[in-house]
Parts: structure tokens; C-alpha cells; sequence
């Protein structure tokens, strides 16, 4: 690959470890792994109205990564899932990559609250070390993990919430949804646990690698927002992009799905380049 990796965006799906949550959660009834996961979403979807257990009793089931260049482009889109690794791998392979490609800044949607401390709870889970993503001598504004730190991880929900100060009511999809991308299409979040007991991985994975399009669609426009580059600029990665979804859905549902239910944005300015806003980015001074 000759374009250098500077960001990789990434989703992560996962499901309950059953054999822990019996243990932790009914210590003293004889209840198997299946039964525990059962007994417990209903728990908390009558208390709560939602079935997700906590990610520390999670395990991920599939990864999906995005490689992006400096310039934005999309240079490939790799999925890690049970289809060929077991959780083990999946997360050692993760940590790894991060460290090969020379620590590309994370991008995610909310990662901040889910996908990043579930891979660091993995990550200590299964004996791997990561000293790059802890850094503990650097100075604190320095350290990977620090939530303003933007060269390390890039959470567009932070960005469109000014960190935390509001909440973000319709998640990715909404925001996917708002610039003409599917969003949310036939599986759910929700439903992940039930397509992995029915031996789905496949789909699982296919569901992920469409959130992390979407989450690249939308990393896009924040840096039209930020300033980094222009709308034209954004709209041609858009439509390469389309063009390079175009040449790979032959071999990928994942894709043929994506672009079935694809949508153009809407541009209330006519052209791009009629924007004001469309001159050159004034990050790039």
C-alpha cells in the first residue's frame, strides 16, 4: 500500500461471554452460559427498556477497520471477525495493526463509551500488551488515551456533542442519514447476540463494515465542518468512494447492500463549488 495509513476508522461488534455472567451474575444456581445471557437481557429489558448487557461482560465478535490516507481517501476496509479468527486473535490482530501502520489516529462514533475500552478490557483479558496506546511517561495532553487528544482518537460524537456538554439523540444512523447515507438498514445493534447464537458471523460482520462506511461518510463532513477540507474536496472523496464500493461489490453483500440503499446529499447550494464555504480549507492556511 503506498499511500501512508493516517487514520483508521473502526467499528466493533460483540456479544456477552455467557460462561462469565453465569458465574458472576447467578453464582449459586446451576444455569448454563445460553440461559444466563437470556435471563439477563430480560432483567435489564424490563428494568430498563434495553437488553444490552455491559461491555465489561463482552467479548467482540467482529472488528471492521477503514485505512484512510492523509488526504482522506479510502485505501481499504478489513474486517477481523470469528469468520476466520477467535476473539484472542481478533483483538491481538487489532493492536498489532495499529502498531504496524505506525499508530494511525483512531476515528469512531462514540468509541470513547463503547468500542475503545471494550478493546482495552479485551486486550487485558487475553495478556496483550499495548505500552503505545498507555504511554504513561508522556505528558497527560500527550498520552493516546487522552479525551482531547485528537492525534491519538477522533470520536465524531464527542465533536458533535462539544464533548459530552449534549447529547446526540439518533447515534450514527441519524447522522449518516443527515448527508444521504443508509444508516441503520436491516440488523440492529440489538440483535448482534441473537444473529451470533445462530451461528451468523458472516452477517455480523457485514453489519459492521457497513457502519464503519458510515462512519467514514461522516468523518468526511466533520472535516468540512472543521475546516480541513472544502465541500468540492469532500464530495470527490464521496464519489470515488461510491466508484470504489462500485468495482468491489461483486465479491461483498456488505457493499451491494450499501450502495442499494444508497443516498446523494442533498446540496442546498446547487454546486459544490457555489458554497462560500468551498474555497480552499483554511487548514490548509
Amino acid at each position: 500500500m503506498s499511500a501512508k495509513i493516517r487514520y483508521l476508522i473502526f467499528d466493533v461488534e460483540s456479544v456477552t461471554d455467557g460462561a462469565l455472567a453465569a458465574h458472576l451474575q447467578y453464582p449459586h444456581e446451576e444455569i448454563s452460559p445460553h440461559d444466563a445471557i437470556a435471563r439477563w437481557r430480560k432483567t435489564l429489558m424490563d428494568e430498563t427498556g434495553k437488553d444490552f448487557i455491559p461491555y465489561t461482560f463482552q467479548i467482540p465478535t467482529a472488528v471492521v477497520l477503514a485505512k484512510v490516507s492523509e488526504k482522506y481517501e479510502l485505501l481499504d476496509l478489513v474486517g477481523l471477525s470469528e469468520t476466520q479468527f477467535t476473539p484472542a486473535e481478533i483483538v491481538e490482530r487489532f493492536w498489532r495493526g495499529w502498531e504496524k501502520y505506525a499508530r494511525p489516529a483512531f476515528v469512531t462514533f462514540n468509541g470513547r463509551n463503547f468500542d475503545i475500552p471494550l478493546m482495552e478490557l479485551s486486550a487485558f483479558r487475553y495478556g496483550v500488551s499495548i505500552p503505545g496506546w498507555f504511554s504513561p511517561f508522556a505528558k497527560s495532553f500527550e498520552q493516546p488515551r487522552n479525551r482531547f487528544n485528537q492525534n491519538a482518537h477522533i470520536d465524531l460524537c464527542d465533536i458533535l456533542t462539544n464533548f459530552g456538554t449534549t447529547r446526540f439523540n439518533g447515534g450514527l444512523s441519524l447522522a449518516a442519514n443527515l448527508i444521504g447515507k443508509p444508516g441503520k438498514m436491516d440488523v440492529q445493534g440489538c440483535m448482534v447476540q441473537d444473529m451470533h447464537n445462530e451461528g451468523k458471523f458472516q452477517e455480523i460482520e457485514d453489519y459492521c463494515r457497513c457502519d464503519v462506511l458510515d462512519t467514514y461518510f461522516v468523518f468526511l463532513r466533520t472535516r468540512v465542518l472543521m475546516g480541513y477540507l472544502s465541500l468540492l474536496e469532500e464530495q470527490k472523496l464521496v464519489e470515488n468512494t461510491k466508484k470504489w464500493l462500485e468495482v468491489r461489490a461483486g465479491n461483498s453483500l456488505a457493499y451491494q447492500m450499501y450502495l442499494e440503499n444508497w443516498g446523494d446529499w442533498q446540496n442546498p447550494w446547487g454546486r459544490s463549488e457555489d458554497n462560500p464555504a468551498s474555497s480552499p480549507s483554511a487548514a490548509e492556511g
